[in-house]
């Protein structure tokens, strides 16, 4: 922590390197712009009795733990000409996404499986597959008028069903699935967490909020609702760090909102004494201690599966030149 002089507000350093952001997403309405969603906080505890909650007696960690995670980039940014003159902007887009199966019981881990896929993403009705050199660029057609700055998220449908394929064919019989990042549409796997490392709402009041920021570490809140439709049960967890910013080692989980009570406070529990054994150092990752080391390894995995961009980009380059 670093401090002003004499009489000046406290203030703190996020242990993240900043070409990440930060740990937590501040905005100009203040240190947590609140979010609009409805939350039910009162089914694990009443409200009144909210309070850190701590490893129950007798819970254990599963003995198999798949961490899931996928990663994307842009390999070109395009335009199409239509016979009418008019021009559609599209992107080349690589992702990959991975499993590591760790074996907790024999403390080994290893990676379980991966696929890599590419995409033209574009609303151009003309556009057809990109072959680049031995690469190919199938066409995902988005809806709308595809503006340039919307391409990006259209990524992530695909790369979240390469997730799903390469998670499922790797479970086993009472494991545990840690998806990092929200569930979105992954929340009919079973016994599957949505893991989000970066907190971009504030979703509690602030008595409720106090709870989670005066949380110690291996500690969680008690798990609350939240009130739309791609909402769920939720809860936070802090995890191993030296002591610094509020929000410092602070993470949240979530699962199926079809999940019922018990089940879900079951998962919480489970979390809370399986995921601090993963957590990074801050010497070894710039995002410790919330980019898991499983996450990390298998990030670095993925991104050399994506192939060397320069190379695609000049591909794509010289395909672009035949094609006229």
């Amino acid at each position: 922590m670093s401090a002003g002089p004499a009489g000046a507000g406290r203030f703190f350093v996020d242990a993240w390197d900043p070409a990440y952001g930060a740990s937590f997403e501040a905005s100009a309405a203040g240190p947590a712009a609140p979010s609009s969603a409805q939350v039910e906080a009162e089914h694990e505890l009443p409200v009144v009795d909210w309070r850190a909650i701590g490893p129950r007696p007798g819970v254990r960690a599963p003995d198999v733990v798949l961490l899931v995670d996928g990663v994307r980039r842009i390999d070109a940014s395009v335009w199409t000409a239509e016979e009418d003159g008019t021009s559609f902007p599209g992107l080349a887009a690589s992702y990959a996404a991975g499993v590591v199966r760790c074996d907790l019981e024999r403390g080994a881990a290893r990676m379980a499986g991966a696929k890599v896929g590419r995409g033209l993403f574009t609303a151009s009705p003309s556009a057809t597959d990109v072959v680049a050199g031995t690469v190919r660029y199938p066409v995902h057609r988005v809806s709308g008028t595809g503006e340039l700055a919307k391409l990006p998220a259209a990524v992530q449908g695909p790369l979240t069903a390469l997730e799903v394929e390469v998670s499922s064919a790797a479970r086993t019989d009472d494991d545990l699935l840690v998806v990092d990042g929200p569930l979105r549409n992954r929340r009919q796997l079973p016994r599957t967490l949505g893991y989000i490392k970066t907190q971009h709402s504030q979703y509690l009041d602030a008595r409720l909020t106090a709870v989670v920021t005066g949380l110690a570490a291996g500690h969680r809140s008690p798990v609350f609702r939240l009130g739309t439709a791609w909402g769920g049960w939720s809860w936070y967890v802090r995890l191993p760090v030296a002591a610094g910013a509020p929000w410092a080692g602070i993470v949240r989980l979530e699962c199926s909102a079809d999940l019922e009570i018990a089940e879900v406070v079951r998962l919480a529990d489970l979390s809370l004494v399986t995921l601090p054994r993963f957590a990074s150092t801050p010497y070894k990752d710039p995002r410790a201690p919330q980019n898991l080391v499983p996450i990390a390894g298998l990030e670095r995995l993925l991104r050399s599966r994506l192939g060397d961009s320069r190379l695609l980009h000049r591909a794509l380059t010289a395909a672009a030149r035949r094609g006229r």
